[in-house]
C-alpha cells in the first residue's frame, strides 16, 4: 500500500512538471560590485526581473573591481562596474562590460555648507592639499575635510583621477580621511559640515543630508547630464564572464530593453535611451 502510494506522488510530481506551464525549475543568480550601480537601480531592477521571471538576482557588494573581477573567475555569475576595465590587467581580460546607463561623478559636501559652487581647478587644489581652509573658497574660517576611497582603481578613484587629472596614478592630499567605499564616503560627509568628498550622483542623491555642488557653474542635474553641458560623466556597467549562461543573457537582455532602461530612470539614473553616446 505503502509503495502504491509514493509512486502515485511520484507520477502525480511528474504529471504536473509536464503538463503545468507555471512549474519550471529556475537558477538564481548572483550579482556583485559596484555599490554605486547597487545602489542606484540593482535592487529596483532584480525586483522586476523576479516578478517578470521567477528568477532571483542575490545582491552582494565588494566595489567596481570586484565586479570586474569576480565575474572573470566565475565567483558571481553578473557583475557592476562604473569604471573601465583596466588596460592589460591579467584580472580583468577575461570580463566584458556592458553599458546600461549613465553617472556623475559629483563634489559633495554637508546640506548645511554655504558653498555652492567651485571651479574645476578649486576642485584640484581641494583633493592634492593647495586648498585647505573653506574661507579662502568664501565658507566658514575651518579646515576642509576631504574623504577619499581607500584605493586608486576603484570606481570614482579612477575615474576621478582619469577625468580631471588624466592621470590615474596621481596622489591626493596625505592627510585626507580614508573610507572603504563610497557609502561610508557619502556618510561621513552627511554627519560633518566641514566635509567634501567626490562620489556618484546615482548613489549619492537618494541621501537627504548632501549637497551636489555646481562645477564651473553648472549644476549636476539630470538635464544637463544628459546635455552634455555637465562634463563628469562615465558608464555604468554589467560585467559578464568570458561564457555567460543563458540566464545571465536573459538578465542582461532585459536591463537593456525598454522596460529595463525604465526602471533605471526611474531611480533618477540616466538611462541609455535618454542620453546617448
Amino acid at each position: 500500500m505503502v509503495k502504491k502510494k509514493r509512486k502515485f506522488l511520484v507520477f502525480a510530481f511528474l504529471f504536473i512538471l509536464l503538463f503545468d506551464p507555471s512549474v519550471a525549475f529556475t537558477k538564481d543568480l548572483i550579482w556583485g560590485g559596484c555599490g554605486i550601480t547597487k545602489k542606484a537601480f540593482m535592487a529596483e531592477l532584480a525586483r522586476a526581473y523576479e516578478k517578470k521571471t521567477g528568477i532571483k538576482i542575490h545582491l552582494k557588494g565588494g566595489g567596481a573591481t570586484y565586479g570586474i573581477r569576480a565575474v572573470g573567475i566565475g565567483r558571481i555569475d553578473i557583475g557592476g562596474s562604473c569604471r573601465h576595465k583596466l588596460k592589460d590587467d591579467i584580472l580583468e581580460k577575461n570580463t566584458k562590460l556592458i553599458q546600461v546607463a549613465w553617472d556623475a561623478l559629483v563634489v559633495i559636501v554637508n546640506k548645511k555648507n554655504r558653498i555652492s559652487n567651485i571651479t574645476t581647478k578649486q576642485l584640484k587644489d581641494i583633493l592634492l592639499g593647495r586648498i585647505t581652509n573653506w574661507k579662502e573658497l568664501g565658507g566658514k574660517d575651518v579646515p576642509i575635510k576631504v574623504v577619499i576611497r581607500k584605493s586608486k582603481i576603484n570606481g570614482v578613484s579612477f575615474m576621478l583621477r582619469e577625468m580631471l587629472f588624466g592621470d590615474t596614478n596621481i596622489d591626493f592630499r596625505a592627510d585626507a580621511i580614508v573610507k572603504k567605499s563610497s557609502g561610508p564616503v557619502e556618510k561621513y560627509v552627511e554627519k560633518n559640515e566641514d566635509a567634501i568628498a567626490v562620489s556618484g550622483i546615482s548613489s549619492a542623491r537618494k541621501r537627504k543630508g548632501l549637497k551636489f555642488l555646481s562645477l564651473d557653474g553648472v549644476a549636476p542635474t539630470k538635464k544637463n547630464i544628459i546635455s552634455g553641458k555637465y562634463h563628469y560623466v562615465r558608464p555604468l556597467y554589467l560585467t559578464v564572464g568570458p561564457k555567460p549562461s543563458k540566464e545571465v543573457k536573459d538578465f542582461i537582455r532585459f536591463a537593456l530593453s525598454n522596460e529595463g532602461q525604465r526602471i533605471i530612470s526611474k531611480q533618477g539614473t540616466v538611462s541609455l535611451k535618454e542620453k546617448k553616446k
